[in-house]
């Protein structure tokens, strides 16, 4: 497996040029960008090799001018780059400084994950069940053996771009960079998507759109992914000149028909486990759940029963009897009857 994967790693490297040619950046576009721009170096330790997957979420940078949008569009050769290289260091570290099972290390991190605690302690009345979502958690190294899997199966290809839009939300929750509609930052490796993704190549996310360039596995996986959640998506080939400095090819339907010709089906079956996986355990899932929660709230009684109780307020001019009323002996000193034992 591991042969493999460093194969398929070197046939990505082997179209990326920008290697040698690190961005410039200017003094006052260092604050920004340094969070990915660092220079990497092959980790020597187990906590070298995770710590490259923690790393901060890029400010928002909604300015249209035009010295503003070209910091931007280096923050996203930086980032690219970052994640194309800690692939590299994953599949080539030797295995001993590699987690066991890297997904379980970094759960704690993962949006996905701490919106299902969060769900979890809302559920006070029980309303929905998360069993099965917590023993997805608690299995959550199958997505590292999918992976595996997959990786030691797929074809080598050259890099691929397209773009994805799904209602304009990040859906996938892909790591933000630019300019965004609201105030959804996130940061690169802090969803569970951008960790599986990773393995089949580099994305970002900005205003209305995410950006993937990669494995047409990665293609797969998204399409599947938004399938399964029911959320319309559209997907068009990267321009060529969207991402400059960095290889890519910007392919026609057509050739990404024979792309995938090319990926046999115990492949496509893997990657579709992987991604209703994803999708089982996504925010946008969880969201459905928690809105049956607020639902569960505004029904908590029976509104006949208290429109009855209120007709019969204004028939008779007295306030009925009801099971639900507050008995005013618990309030002592309420209405004048201060003193009274």
């Amino acid at each position: 497996m591991a042969n493999r994967s460093i194969t398929i790693t070197a046939q990505i490297k082997a179209k990326d040029n920008v290697s040698s040619e690190p961005v410039v950046a200017q003094q006052d576009e260092l604050q920004a960008i340094d969070v990915v721009d660092e220079p990497m170096t092959m980790p020597k330790t187990k906590a070298e090799l995770i710590a490259l997957y923690q790393t901060e979420a890029l400010e928002i940078n909604n300015s249209v001018q035009a010295k503003e949008m070209e910091k931007v569009a280096k923050q996203r050769v930086a980032l690219y780059q970052h994640q194309l290289k800690r692939t590299e260091f994953f599949y080539t570290i030797n295995p001993l400084l590699r987690p066991t099972y890297m997904v379980q290390t970094l759960k704690s991190q993962f949006i996905e994950y701490q919106q299902f605690q969060m769900a979890r302690a809302l559920d006070q009345r029980g309303i929905i069940d998360l069993d099965k979502n917590e023993m997805m958690w608690q299995q959550l190294h199958i997505v590292d053996d999918l992976i595996a899997d997959i990786v030691h199966h797929m074809p080598a290809q050259q890099p691929v771009g397209w773009q994805l839009t799904s209602v304009n939300r990040n859906h996938l929750k892909f790591p933000t960079v630019g300019r965004l509609r609201d105030k959804d930052s996130v940061a690169d490796q802090a969803s569970l998507n951008s960790y599986v993704l990773g393995h089949f190549g580099v994305m970002s996310y900005t205003y209305d759109r995410g950006y993937f360039i990669g494995h047409v596995l990665g293609y797969l996986f998204c399409c599947y992914y938004l399938a399964h959640l029911s959320i319309a998506y559209g997907v068009t080939p990267l321009p060529e000149n969207v991402v400059p400095d960095y290889k890519y090819a910007s392919l026609e339907t057509a050739k990404l028909v024979r792309l995938l010709h090319r990926v046999d089906v115990y492949c496509k079956r893997r990657i579709y486990q992987l991604a209703v996986l994803c999708a089982r355990l996504s925010c946008y899932q969880l969201d459905k759940y928690i809105e049956k929660m607020l639902i569960a709230e505004v029904n908590e009684f029976d509104k006949k029963q208290q429109i009855e109780h209120l007709d019969a307020l204004f028939t008779q001019g007295i306030m009925p009897e009801m099971p639900d009323r507050v008995d005013l002996k618990q309030f002592p000193g309420a209405f004048g009857d201060e003193g009274k034992s």
